[in-house]
């Protein structure tokens, strides 16, 4: 096992299209990071140059403090596991998982200990006998990591591991893959576009846009803390609701105005966000989380807000409420150049709705459609960014990578 390390790491294709802009990570001895972020972000471009799949444009990937840039993939004793799983089918799964012990010349008695220890591991037992085509597909899966595992390799490389599983057995083997990186404690990379794995899975998180790393942190730092709209945006679901706003004195101090909603800020807010004060003459975008609005009845007016239900969705243990706000909304243009194509594109849909928020309340509500009601928001929980350039603002230094 090993650490990696991403020094300034660079992909540009042919036709000039940068992939990967220099990307700085050191990923530690048995930790799991995981890559995630639109397609096209660069999350595989880069997996794949760890794995020597990829030439690298510039810059290094270190293993174990060696530069690996010139040696091939199976000198570089890594590990990857595909999303198609990549099982000889006329193998049955014994053969898979030893095969590429017999290519590196063990003995047989060696692997038929590997191979036995990590199907039990696995669960495996039962269908070693077994074709590929036989497997169910999270019985495949677990084959393609055990195949991995048997190698004792110095790190782990998964790419988007569960996107061919329905929703029920991705949450199984997602399970099972935390489960066995931590008690094996290698080194792992993961990649995919689900921020749900993504924060369930990782130690620490990489987001990427167009190449850049946004942030990495502990996924529940990127949730309380967001860089810029774009994390915002991306990780939570549903997605932060965000609306333009403006800060107004009034004599018990400042609030936050979007429409004709208004928000009392609390002390604490403004004593940890000094540059919030800036803005007073200049909107900002405000960004709400839909689990922060309830239905607390012992809320204050100035954490209320009064609106009309327009669509309720009960999901069994929670209820969302959809609902319009008369504030402006940020701008799709805006969105795309700061939060990508896909926040635009849900931007675009609900703008012939006005700009449609979020809550999400507790199973209980008695909250109904068409109806008015008034939802109590947590304001020390909001969360403030920079019109113009999307950068989260804080207490003078954003939450950078």
């Amino acid at each position: 096992m090993a650490e990696i390390e991403l020094v300034h790491l660079t992909k540009v294709y042919g036709d000039g299209t940068r992939a990967v802009d220099a990307l700085d990570l050191r990923i530690e001895d048995g930790e799991l990071v995981v890559f995630v972020g639109p397609s096209g972000c660069g999350k595989t471009s880069a997996l794949r140059m760890v794995a020597g799949l990829e030439p690298i444009s510039d810059g290094e990937v270190r293993v174990g403090g060696k530069v690996v840039n010139d040696l091939p993939p199976k000198a570089r004793d890594i590990a990857m596991i595909f999303q198609n799983y990549a099982l000889y089918p006329h193998m049955n799964v014994y053969g898979n998982m030893a095969f590429g012990l017999k290519m590196r010349g063990l003995d047989r008695a060696e692997i038929r200990r590997r191979v036995q220890k990590v199907a039990t591991v696995l669960g495996l037992d039962e269908v070693l006998a077994k074709r590929p085509r036989h497997l169910s597909g999270g019985q495949r899966q677990r084959v393609a990591m055990g195949r991995a595992i048997v190698r004792e390799p110095q790190a782990f490389l998964m790419d988007e591991p569960l996107s061919n599983l329905d929703a029920k057995l991705r949450v199984q083997v997602r399970a099972e893959i935390a489960r066995i990186q931590r008690d094996l404690g290698v080194t792992t990379i993961y990649v995919t576009h689900d921020q749900s794995e993504a924060v369930t899975l990782g130690d620490r998180v990489c987001v990427l846009r167009e190449g850049l790393l946004q942030q990495v942190d502990r996924p529940q730092v990127l949730y309380e803390r967001p860089a810029n709209l774009f994390v915002a945006g991306f990780i939570g679901s549903p997605a932060m609701n965000l609306a333009e706003a403006v800060l107004v004195q009034r004599a018990d101090g400042l609030s936050v105005r979007f429409g004709s909603n208004e928000l009392a800020l609390p002390a604490e807010t403004l004593a940890e966000r000094p540059l919030l004060r800036r803005y007073s003459e200049r909107p900002f975008v405000l960004g709400i989380r839909p689990e922060d609005i309830g239905n607390d009845d012992a809320a204050t007016d100035g954490a209320r807000l009064h609106i009309q239900v327009d669509i309720r969705e009960d999901m069994g243990a929670e209820v969302f409420i959809h609902f319009a706000i008369d504030a402006p909304t940020v701008g799709v243009l805006a969105l795309k150049e700061i939060a990508g194509e896909e926040a635009a594109e849900v931007a675009e849909i609900q703008h012939g709705y006005g700009n449609t928020w979020v809550a999400r309340v507790a199973r209980g509500s008695a909250v109904r459609e068409g109806e008015r009601a008034q939802l109590s928001v947590d304001t020390r929980l909001l969360h403030f960014f920079d019109l113009d350039t999307g950068e989260a603002i804080y207490d003078g230094v954003a939450a950078r990578p």
